[in-house]
């Protein structure tokens, strides 16, 4: 069964229309349905852009169906995301989701989907990533992706049984933030990961993707990314992205989109060459010299 796409939307419809002529250009394309949902503006000085968007979503065509979500007011970047998620998983039991800084290859759909019909049964995965820095493959290392305990927040796909486990609120949040040895744990995956995490339940950050990678944490639980990115993320070039004028150390080597068919470890664990790489671009040196980079205006 071809999961759905759910494409999030806002105020870019520079960004929205490439997102949408990748996705467009997707193997699979014609065979899924698209849910996309535009959020309504959060001030006066966004009118003219979220209407423009509207206008870009009206007239999309190339997918199975499309279904369109159109808020007349702001509702956010997570709760968006959250309540939209949801609302497609009420219908389905997988989906693919999108948002509008994203650039997919056109095999991006096939990779996800047959991820998500490999380990629907493992409920060790707990999602399906569509991103991946260039890292390094192991000698002799065969299968299309690598495990990781990380969510993927550009492009990916998830179960409805494992998106209904989320705890949303982070009912544990005030013993875990007295609770040295666990921090650390959840550092190992990044050491932004407490910090992300405070900041989003103190209403500084508006995220929904932390809370995710908090849940990964505290069940166990795995992400598969591919070996070659499926997808990069144009936001960071964008007037009105969040990482406007950041330097980006997520630059990445994009696949070719010609590969159909893709082969998956049965076993579900980190590969130590990949976690090693994967902790080191989330480390706290490596972030210091992204941060001294923008300082020098390098993008």
């Amino acid at each position: 069964m071809i999961a759905p796409v759910a494409l999030f939307a806002y105020k870019r419809p520079v960004e929205l229309k490439k997102t949408l002529a990748a996705l467009q250009a997707n193997h699979l394309a014609s065979e899924s349905e698209l849910y996309v949902f535009v959020d309504g503006p959060r001030a006066k000085k966004d009118v003219l852009k979220v209407e423009q968007v509207r206008q870009i979503v009206q007239e999309i065509t190339g997918f199975k169906k499309v279904h369109r979500v159109i808020s007349d007011h702001n509702i956010g970047c997570a709760d968006s995301i959250i309540k939209g998620v949801s609302q497609v998983l009420q219908d389905h039991p997988t989906v693919i989701v999108v948002e509008d800084d994203i650039v997919t290859t056109p095999n991006f759909l096939d990779f996800i989907n047959q991820a998500l019909d490999q380990y629907a049964g493992d409920e060790r995965v707990f999602s399906i990533g569509g991103y991946t820095f260039p890292f390094k493959k192991p000698e002799g290392y065969q299968a299309d992706g690598y495990f990781f305990g990380r969510h993927c927040a550009w492009g990916w796909g998830i179960w409805a049984d494992r998106w209904k486990q989320i705890d949303w609120e982070i009912r544990d949040f005030k013993p875990f933030m007295s609770d040295a040895a666990q921090k650390r744990a959840f550092n190992r995956a990044g050491k932004d990961m407490v910090r992300m995490l405070r900041k989003t339940m103190d209403g500084e950050l508006d995220a929904w993707d932390i809370r995710v990678c908090y849940n990964i944490f505290k069940m166990g639980k795995q992400t598969l990314y591919p070996t070659v990115s499926k997808v990069e993320n144009i936001g960071f070039y964008s007037a009105d992205g969040m990482n406007t004028n950041v330097y980006n150390r997520y630059k990445t080597v994009m696949d070719t989109g010609l590969q159909r068919k893709f082969s998956f470890a049965n076993q579900v664990s980190e590969e130590e060459l990949f976690a090693q790489q994967f902790r080191r671009k989330y480390s706290l040196r490596v972030r210091i010299f992204a941060k001294l980079l923008t300082y020098a205006g390098m993008r």
